[in-house]
């Protein structure tokens, strides 16, 4: 049986991963800071990422085959600019050595679109060129890029997910859906800029799914994780607002667009769909009902 280790198991994305492993035949292992009790599905590890001999202990304990690597500094508003995003970076590093010098076979990290120049309409893989104007998106491109090297070197097998836009329940209250979702339900005014950005978003069981395609799958180096369609802000809020019938509450150019907001974020997700052989289950609509119902659950 293959052994798969999970970080940030409890994270927005991590979480969705673990059944479709389990269902995939892995023995899964996931990582949390806080305790959780193992039971018959997962073993549980509680683990400080940021401790270096904890991450040597875990890796040498477990011996994985396959590691999915989600866990990352992810407070909102903060982690674009935050210094703590260095620690991260160092502890990856750690992370993918042991877990090659522990026997692991198959790696596949977390990126972000964030790596990209922030000046085209669509994003290639290898084409596009990456010059990322974050710390938050630095650290992640020089994480991909040590990771591309080391695994030339040391024939590890590993590939690197790009995120563009995810959305869906339990997501971070300030973020785009999650946000008017929550304020409409409340029958409070949804302050928004004028919309007109184009964005790429795919809800977030279809990632997980995504991650969980390319780690079976022997395709290396960056993929784009996304919906590969575009769709500007301001109709995805208005789909919300009709979906709720509560149009009346959203308030275009009430805030101002921020002067370095690309105007269009789109995925070319080629690669995933014909090399991976990957397709979402879910389309724009049935992931924001999804998204709805959670919020309705727990709102009202």
């Amino acid at each position: 049986m293959q052994r798969v280790l999970v970080t940030g198991a409890k994270g927005f994305i991590g979480k969705h991963t673990l059944p479709l492993l389990l269902s995939r035949g892995f023995e899964v292992h996931a990582v949390s800071s806080k305790f959780i009790q193992s039971d018959d599905n997962y073993f549980w590890h509680q683990t400080d990422l940021l401790k270096f001999d904890q991450i040597k202990d875990l890796i040498s304990q477990v011996a994985p085959s396959h590691l999915l690597h989600f866990a990352w500094y992810t407070e909102q508003k903060k982690y674009w600019s935050s210094p703590k995003n260095l620690p991260w970076l160092q502890s990856s590093l750690v992370l993918l050595d042991a877990f090659k010098n522990n026997g692991g076979k198959r790696a596949v990290f977390a990126g972000t679109c964030a790596e990209y120049e922030w000046k085209f309409s669509t994003y290639f893989e290898n084409k596009t060129p990456l010059n990322p104007n974050t710390l938050y998106g630095a650290c992640k491109h020089s994480l991909q890029t040590v990771l591309d090297s080391y695994s030339r070197e040391t024939q590890l097998s590993t590939a690197w997910g790009r995120i563009f836009f995810l959305f869906g329940p339990e997501e971070h209250p300030d973020r785009l859906v999650s946000f008017i979702i929550k304020s409409l339900l409340k029958n409070k005014i949804a302050s928004c800029s004028r919309g007109d950005q184009l964005r790429d978003f795919l809800y977030v069981e279809d990632v997980a799914s995504a991650f969980v395609s390319i780690l079976q799958s022997d395709i290396e180096g960056p993929i784009n994780i996304g919906s590969g369609n575009a769709i500007t802000v301001k109709d995805l809020i208005l789909k919300i607002g009709i979906k709720l019938d509560k149009c009346h509450l959203i308030k275009f150019n009430a805030i101002p667009t921020p002067k370095d907001d690309p105007h269009q974020l789109v995925a070319n997700i080629t690669k995933l769909a014909k090399e991976v052989k990957w397709a979402p289950k879910y389309n724009l609509d049935a992931g924001i009902d999804k998204t709805i119902h959670w919020w309705r659950k727990r709102l009202l």
